[in-house]
């Protein structure tokens, strides 16, 4: 062999050697999950650090690591900010290596993610925010919404207020894009069933006196005073709407969102009668109760639909990791795509093209407190919601993903 031949074998050697440590050094990384969440602010209670415990459940009981990978859990307090939401995932993605974030966020922060999340080709899981541009207008081949959004909540509680006579109504709505969303949405459901829109007023996040804001609502005559806001402000309004003696005057109040932890904080006595819809009831079945039982031993509260929408979320996600080999973004949300989702939180559950999974819905009812058995015993299942009726149809999608015929 000559002495040129030698060196190109050799070199050639060492190009090979050093690919393969590359390589080897890659793949060996950790695979991080970034949780952005509320941590104390007026979403904390349905998502914020019990988000944070049901991800690290997820990740325990599939094992802790996945491809001889260790799996690893970044997590933030988004501070109801969306520069700091956008800060934190870049310093995720570009110094910690972060492969996927989870959000329990507001919808303002989510749509931030969704953009950064094509620019840095990552998968982005939405369990917390409710806009459905997510999955409409503003969709992405990287972003899941797996939880709830606007449509499904509007489809539920605003159809059956009004197939129920309360067909004329006045919202009170969060001034922000989740607030607006959930207005317009319901809005449409409600003219679709034969009811009126009379108005609607505009109140800042985390309002703490809403007594200007009910006013309004109670000299519009509207049957139903649409509360289209969540968290801490879904709950100081209810109370605030009962001090004001408004369903006792004869309106009715419509909570568009609500989380097992709102009825918990307002109490039965403030609380009962409210319809809602879910997807989520830690009581309605064996599978439930068995999940929330071990949660509540980390949490000591049962869990939120977005608490146990990030558990299932996350397991999904490593399962797909598992079955396509690798992280590559576009592969996991694909094969996430094609997989059924059937665990304790639902059954038959489907990730679409537009990135939404549909799955069947529930219209629950808040228990008078003579009905209660225990302390967590809140709520009862009125009736389920299909999937295909709960969610917005692809055949009235804008999401450029979707085909149609």
């Amino acid at each position: 062999m000559n002495r040129k031949k030698t060196i190109a074998l050799a070199a050639l050697s060492i190009a090979s050697s050093s690919w393969t440590l590359t390589t080897q050094a890659r793949t060996a990384q950790p695979l991080r999950i970034g949780a952005i969440v509320d941590m104390g602010g007026v979403y904390s209670a349905h998502g914020g650090p019990g988000g944070i415990k049901a991800v690290q459940m997820a990740i325990d009981d599939f094992g802790g690591q996945v491809l001889g990978r260790k799996i690893e859990l970044l997590s933030a307090d988004y501070q109801s900010r969306v520069d700091v939401t956008s800060a934190r995932a870049r310093e995720w993605y570009d110094q910690d290596g972060v492969n996927m974030i989870i959000e329990s966020t507001d919808s303002a922060s989510a749509l931030a993610l969704q953009k950064l999340g094509v620019e840095k080709k990552k998968l982005t899981i939405f369990a917390g925010s409710a806009s459905s541009t997510l999955t409409n207008e503003n969709c992405s081949p990287y972003g899941i919404h797996y939880v709830y959004d606007t449509y499904a909540l509007a489809k539920g509680t605003g159809a059956a207020v009004t197939k129920m006579g309360g067909d004329s109504w006045y919202f009170i709505t969060a001034d922000y894009a989740f607030g607006h969303s959930l207005e317009r949405d319901t809005s449409k459901v409600v003219q679709d069933n034969g009811g009126k829109i009379l108005g609607s007023v505009r109140a800042p996040l985390n309002t703490t006196d809403f007594s200007s804001y009910l006013l309004r609502a109670q000299s519009s005559g509207a049957k139903v005073v649409g509360l289209a806001n969540a968290g801490r402000d879904t709950q100081t309004s209810v109370r605030q709407a009962n001090e004001f003696g408004v369903t006792q005057a004869g309106q009715q109040l419509a909570t568009l969102l609500v989380f097992l932890n709102d009825v918990k904080g307002m109490g039965l006595e403030a609380a009962q009668g409210l319809l809602f819809t879910t997807g989520f009831y830690w009581d309605r079945n064996d599978e439930t109760r068995a999940f929330s039982k071990k949660f509540y031993e980390k949490q000591k509260a049962m869990p939120s639909m977005v608490q146990a929408g990030m558990y299932s979320a996350t397991m999904q996600y490593l399962n797909a990791v598992k079955a396509v080999g690798n992280d590559d973004a576009l592969a996991v949300a694909e094969q996430m795509k094609k997989t059924p989702i059937n665990d304790f939180y639902t059954q038959n559950g489907k990730i679409r093209a537009d990135g939404r999974m549909v799955y069947d819905m529930y219209l629950a009812e808040v228990k008078k407190p003579a009905e209660s058995k225990s302390d967590w015993d809140l709520l009862k299942i009125r009736s389920t919601i299909p999937a295909a009726q709960a969610w917005r149809p692809l055949s009235e999608s804008t999401c450029p993903l979707v085909q149609k015929s």
